[in-house]
């Protein structure tokens, strides 16, 4: 099958702070991603069952310290917007609001 993705993705275990904005609360979550791409990241969280379909996420407090990708604009990460894409057992992808600018 032919990959269909615009943006490269990056392995990086990143941690995250992971706003879940509900209509009945917010929920905040200290996570990892598992990977990153200019349009959105896979993170990992045990969470995943309890949130709701196209949950609105803010995104804070990536380090890029321990990871293999350098982040080009460190602001653009911080405070981050995006919508849940998908969720599995391992964790949920997050769709960012507007493109990221990653290189590695």
């Amino acid at each position: 099958m032919e990959e269909q993705r615009q943006y490269k993705r990056f392995p990086a275990k990143l941690p995250v702070i992971l706003e879940a904005i509900t209509t009945s609360r917010l929920r905040v979550l200290n996570v990892e991603t598992r990977d990153i791409s200019a349009t959105g990241a896979f993170i990992f969280t045990k969470e995943a069952a309890f949130i709701p379909d196209d949950t609105r996420f803010i995104l804070s407090s990536f380090n890029s310290d321990e990871s293999k990708i350098e982040l080009k604009e460190l602001k653009q990460l911080e405070n981050c917007t995006g919508t849940l894409a998908r969720s599995t057992s391992e964790g949920i992808a997050i769709r960012f609001n507007s493109p990221a600018e990653l290189f590695s």
